[in-house]
């Protein structure tokens, strides 16, 4: 999808966000892609350790389509050790079971507790492994606890950007609400007082209609009723619209009724 206004971001995200380590990433076009990701995402602490093809990498630029901020700020260094060395809370992505007992986090998770961490004035990362292998008991060892990814467990294998993008959407959705519009755009949301006076309408006409049948089940079909519109977070335009509707629906039969009395 295409789509980017320069203009706006998550200013001061690049302080905040976890830093991004690829150990022993293996192709230039893999470290692009990653970059990309983490752009899309306001990251842009990138650490490589030991890229396979060498640093700096043609065809990681060319991939990076646009992301070169990232790739121009990326430190590489000679050991996992080292990329992490002033970090204090390092999760490492890996997809299988390894020895050593540590927390387990799903992505969302880990980012509550990456920002949570962050807020105490923390610095974190994210560890991810090579492309083919994944990371080895050496480097997953470092980290403080483990994300593991809920999919398909007959395919659950990701290539290396697919990893760093769903991370880091996650961190993001985490951190954007801070920051972000409200969502309801210019329709501010329903007040409890309008709200109510709805579902009391609705309430008197379903009665009317002989739809609160049979009566002891009355209370619970207006709760989950209640609780269906509820979840759906109507805005105050959005509960004018369900007036109309329903005085749509009741004028037929409030008609059918004035020509029964007439005659």
């Amino acid at each position: 999808m295409a789509g980017t206004n320069r203009s706006r971001g998550i200013e001061g995200a690049e302080q905040r966000g976890p830093a991004i380590i690829l150990v022993e990433p293996q192709l230039g076009d893999n470290i692009g892609a990653a970059a990309r990701a983490m752009l899309n995402c306001g990251l842009m602490d990138m650490r490589l350790v030991q890229p396979r093809d060498g640093w700096p990498n043609p065809r990681a630029e060319a991939m990076a389509s646009g992301a070169l901020v990232v790739l121009d700020q990326a430190r590489v260094y000679q050991s996992t050790a080292e990329a992490v060395a002033e970090l204090d809370l390092v999760l490492a992505t890996t997809a299988r079971e390894r020895d050593v007992s540590r927390d387990v986090l799903t992505p969302r998770a880990a980012a509550e507790r990456l920002h949570l961490h962050t807020a105490k004035g923390g610095k974190t990362g994210i560890l991810f492994g090579p492309e083919r292998a994944g990371l080895v008991n050496d480097d997953a060892i470092l980290a403080d606890a483990v994300i593991n990814v809920p999919l398909n467990p007959g395919f659950s294998s990701l290539n290396l950007a697919q990893a760093v993008l769903l991370v880091g959407y996650e961190w993001y959705q985490a951190y954007a609400p801070q920051d972000s519009e409200t969502t309801w755009g210019d329709a501010p949301p329903a007040t409890v007082e309008q709200r109510e006076y709805f579902f009391t309408r609705l309430e008197e006409e379903m009665d009317t209609a002989g739809f609160l049948f049979p009566p002891h089940l009355a209370p619970t079909i207006r709760r989950n009723i209640r609780a269906m519109f509820t979840r759906a977070n109507l805005t105050d335009q959005e509960v004018r619209t369900m007036h109309g509707v329903l005085s749509a629906l009741i004028k037929p039969r409030n008609r059918n009724a004035d020509n029964d009395t007439s005659q």
